[in-house]
């Protein structure tokens, strides 16, 4: 009998690293919507959107958070349906008088799953207009599991450990400042090799209201520290695949996560 991983499909990934118009919801939705129909010329089975990407990064959450049956919850659920593939990324919900910085994974059918951001940058605030996430989301596409994360989460290994090699994708999307891309460079790479998984960054491009440059710097590792992708500067909406058997092979061949060490998190 083959091996099991040799009946799991190449994965088909499309990332956007986006400029995005701050606290426009509307202009963000239509300028998106517009790029993909250009952009996008080959099937694909997932989208990946920055970090808040209806907004900007912003601290306005009380103007400018949705209800899960708000207007970007639809128009997720219409590109995904449009495209037939999943689309990602994160946006501003307001459930039980709080406020999510949440990520949501929405299929063509209009279901989907979401996971809320569990660090919150105390540097910008965050943590004084948003609540934080406490579970951890591994969701699956084409048998391929798939741990998300947002932003901030990267500087924090610990919480993105993959214990008993449980997903063979980390996903982090975010609106990561140009002025410490040497640090979002180095610690996407480091989640890769550590894990033994294949690692994806999706960043956006230009200034936020804040003035704050984002320089976008994209990228996909491989589990053996090898770039796949990589975009710096400058909008981009591109489509890789990325490969099971080589991530099997890698494990394989070096063992390593089997000597990790056990904890428990709180």
């Amino acid at each position: 009998m083959e091996p099991h991983y040799l009946n799991i499909q190449n994965l088909k990934i499309t990332v956007f690293q986006a400029y995005l118009f701050w606290e426009n919801i509307e202009k963000n939705l239509q300028n998106l919507a517009l790029r993909l129909s250009i952009g996008l010329r080959e099937k694909t089975d997932l989208i990946v959107l920055p970090e808040m990407f209806n907004t900007g990064f912003t601290m306005n959450a009380e103007q400018l958070a949705e209800e899960m049956d708000g207007n970007t919850m639809q128009w997720m659920h219409q590109m995904a349906r449009k495209y037939d593939c999943v689309v990602t990324g994160s946006l501003i919900i307001k459930e039980n008088n709080n406020y999510y910085n949440r990520m949501i994974w929405m299929l063509p059918d209009g279901s989907y799953q979401h996971y809320d951001k569990r660090h919150l940058f105390g540097l910008g605030s965050e943590d004084k207009h948003y609540t934080a996430g406490k579970d951890a989301l591994i969701v699956e596409l084409k048998s391929w599991k798939i741990r998300l994360a947002i932003c901030y989460d990267l500087r924090f290994p610990v919480w993105l450990r993959n214990k008993d090699a449980e997903y063979d994708l980390l996903l982090i999307i975010a609106s990561w400042p140009d002025k410490r891309s040497a640090h979002w460079r180095t610690l996407i790479h480091a989640r890769a090799i550590e894990n033994q998984s294949y690692v994806i960054g999706v960043n956006r491009v230009g200034h936020d209201g804040d003035q704050i440059y984002h320089s976008g710097h994209s990228m996909c590792i491989d589990p053996l520290g090898n770039t796949v992708y990589y975009k710096p500067e400058d909008e981009d909406l591109y489509t890789f695949s990325i490969n099971y058997t080589d991530l099997e092979k890698t494990r394989r061949q070096f063992p390593f996560l089997k000597d990790a060490d056990t904890f428990n998190l709180n």
